[in-house]
């Protein structure tokens, strides 16, 4: 089987390693050799991260390269844009629609870019925009918004779901199971 790869990008605090632990322990289980990087880049709160996760029949890396991503998972607009280029051809990003300012908007010495959506999809990029924060809000948690995009990502992949419901049983705290799987749901049904 060939490689494929996954890029979960977003800011600090928006769940990422949470996700990319959901996607690695369920690939692990369906038999796959599995990769998931480290968070790479600010993980503080407010700080552009990014986390890898290559699965296939033998995997020797967890790092992505540009042009090599099957799916870019992103918790925000402006981190689907600046990792756009590491999108493959054919390969689908799935974005909330959140906007969170970077600290040069912040600052005032720039202006958050509205249209970087309708930017990528006029250069050919396949966007699924979803608005995750809302339906982890209607879940019962604004901090579902991680699992909701974990499950609008599980209506591309091949796999049971669930097998998706079993691996956020196995990874979440008790009294946040309920909540997470109705964020999966909602995104997963969008």
């Amino acid at each position: 089987m060939e490689t494929k790869n996954v890029m979960i990008v977003g800011v600090g605090g928006q769940g990422s390693l949470l996700a990319s632990k959901l996607l690695g322990v369920l690939l692990t289980e369906e038999g796959y050799d599995v990769k998931v990087s480290e968070v790479h880049g600010m993980s503080q709160r407010g700080g552009s991260v990014v986390t890898y996760v290559r699965y296939g029949e033998k995997v020797y890396s967890p790092i992505i390269a540009e042009g090599e991503a099957d799916f870019i998972v992103s918790f925000e607009k402006i981190e689907a844009a600046r990792y756009a280029k590491c999108l493959k051809k054919g390969g689908k990003i799935i974005v909330n629609t959140q906007s969170i300012d970077p600290m040069p908007v912040i600052i005032g010495n720039a202006q958050y870019p509205e249209n970087v959506l309708d930017e990528l999809k006029e250069k050919g990029v396949f966007i699924d925009s979803i608005d995750a924060l809302k339906l982890a809000e209607e879940a019962g948690n604004p901090k579902s918004a991680n699992i909701v995009l974990m499950g609008r990502l599980a209506k591309y992949f091949d796999m049971d779901y669930d097998k998706w419901i079993k691996a956020i049983k196995g990874l979440v705290k008790p009294q946040f199971v309920d909540v997470n799987i109705k964020a999966f749901e909602m995104g997963y049904n969008y």
